[in-house]
Order: structure tokens, then C-alpha cells, then sequence
């Protein structure tokens, strides 16, 4: 679905945030804090319009694209993401019996002697309930 937008709103959006190219840290803080109010004002009107919408989505891309250069987030190996969760439920390797078959296999992936399988990575995501992704 194509929302129209003002582009004589936008414009006049455009003109009182002066969004740009985020190249410091002071700027970021600049543009963080006009999505803040703007997603404030989404929640107290019940939304934005169209015009605010387009303006949220420029800033939110910016503040990413600033992020991701400055501070990428690498992907966790599936076995350390394994060993976060059962952390976080309080498990131990002889929880997940059910996920692994054996305490043999468990203690071999658990200890990263072993890759987790494809019908392991849809067990565990089932339980965690998280994306199999996390686990492939």
C-alpha cells in the first residue's frame, strides 16, 4: 500500500530537523533524540502522518547505517548462543537430553566437538523459542 506524502510537509520536516549523513557522536545524539520525539508523538496521537512516518523512517536508516560502522555487532557462533540461552533458563547439559538424543552427543556439542544438525537447530529453536537461524 503507497501512502501519499506532502512533499510541501515533508519538505518543511525536512527544514526544521535538517536531517544528514551522521558523523559523530554528537549528531547521532541529535538524531536519536528526533526519533524519540517522534515516536512519543506517534504514541500520544494514536500515529504519525504520512509525512512524519517518512521522516521517522530517513532518521531511523541514518542512525543504523552510523551504528553499523561504528559499532558492529558480530554474529555469535551458534554454540555460544546455545550456552547464553541455557544460561539464561538455568539449564544444564542434561536438560536437553530430549533436543540431543544422548549425553554423548550433548556433551560433543556443548563442547563445540560436534556442529549442531539441522533437526537439532528446529528442536532447540522450538524450545528457546527463538529463530533455527541462531543455531545454523
Amino acid at each position: 500500500m503507497t501512502v501519499n506524502v506532502n512533499n510541501k510537509i515533508y519538505g518543511q520536516l525536512l527544514m526544521q530537523v535538517l536531517p544528514s549523513v551522521i558523523t559523530d557522536e554528537q549528531e547521532l545524539e541529535r538524531m536519536t533524540d528526533e526519533v524519540n520525539k517522534l515516536v512519543s508523538k506517534g504514541i500520544k496521537q494514536n500515529g504519525l502522518s504520512p509525512e512524519e512516518s517518512r521522516l521517522l523512517q530517513l532518521l531511523t536508516q541514518l542512525i543504523e547505517d552510523y551504528e553499523d560502522e561504528h559499532f558492529p555487532i558480530e554474529d555469535a557462533h551458534p554454540i555460544d548462543v546455545l550456552k547464553f540461552l541455557m544460561g539464561q533458563h538455568e539449564l544444564k547439559q542434561s536438560d536437553l537430553l530430549d533436543v540431543f538424543g544422548s549425553s554423548g552427543i550433548a556433551s560433543e556439542v556443548i563442547n563445540g566437538k560436534r556442529s549442531i544438525s539441522k533437526t537439532q537447530a528446529k528442536k532447540l529453536a522450538e524450545r528457546f523459542r527463538v529463530s533455527v537461524e541462531l543455531f545454523i
